[in-house]
């Protein structure tokens, strides 16, 4: 999606950063990531909707773009260096995954916003995995990994922005937007309830549209094959 293709011109921006960072290890960046989105979740579970908890989400934030950072650093770091590694792209994507969970999931034990509706963040995280899941899956068959769908630093770019309506929200006492009746029962609609809602649907989204995206890329190749092994 739109936030994807800003990756490139992204890089560019680091380069100069970059450069004066080859005495680094991409993969100590990479662990980094796993404990800041740690505390960050830790401050998501427990922000209340007060001018404390306000300051608590904007502290979510800050660490959240740190890990973002350091996340995009190693990568770079360890093509420019020639320190890149089947250990570190697989430590990145691990990583990456369990960040995700990580955030999802601590979203959806926060009392304060979210209330018993715990579900939510488990729901949000597990489609998030599914969608990610198929694009390793389309990689491991030999089609190349697949970025279709809702990407990782959409639902980032999602999260930061609702956390920062969330925390004006709680400097002004700001109630909930509105709540809709569901199975489950009644589920308040606020910044972060609709943050998982969104994450949600995009894990279906994305699973979904890499799941077709590889499906066309097979059944091309094995007409291809048959279509060749006839000729012969």
């Amino acid at each position: 999606m739109a936030v994807e293709k800003l990756r490139a011109q992204f890089t560019k921006v680091l380069d100069p950063l970059v450069s004066k960072l080859g005495f680094v290890n991409p993969n100590h960046l990479t662990w980094s990531t796993l404990v800041l989105a740690l505390g960050a979740a830790w401050l998501y579970t427990n922000a209340g909707r007060d001018s404390q908890g306000g300051w608590m989400l904007l502290g979510a934030i800050g660490l959240m773009m740190l890990a973002s950072l350091f996340d995009a650093l190693d990568g770079q770091i360890a093509r420019t260096y020639g320190k890149a590694s089947d250990y570190g792209d697989f430590l990145d994507h691990t990583i990456d995954r369990v960040v995700d969970i990580i955030l999802l999931v601590a979203i959806g034990l926060s009392s304060a916003w979210l209330g018993d509706d715990v579900w939510l963040g488990y729901s949000a995280a597990l489609l998030t995995l599914m969608g990610s899941y198929m694009g390793t899956q389309a990689q491991s068959v030999g089609l190349g990994r697949n970025y279709g769908g809702f990407s990782r630093a959409d639902r980032l770019v999602v999260i930061m922005l609702a956390t920062v309506v969330a925390a004006i929200q709680s400097f002004r006492g700001v109630g909930d937007f509105a709540a809709i009746d569901l199975p489950t029962g009644t589920l308040a609609i606020n910044p972060l309830s609709a943050v998982l809602l969104i994450s949600a649907a995009g894990g279906a989204y994305t699973f979904l549209v890499r799941f077709f995206a590889s499906r066309k890329g097979l059944l091309a190749r094995l007409s291809a094959s048959v279509g060749g092994e006839s000729e012969g």
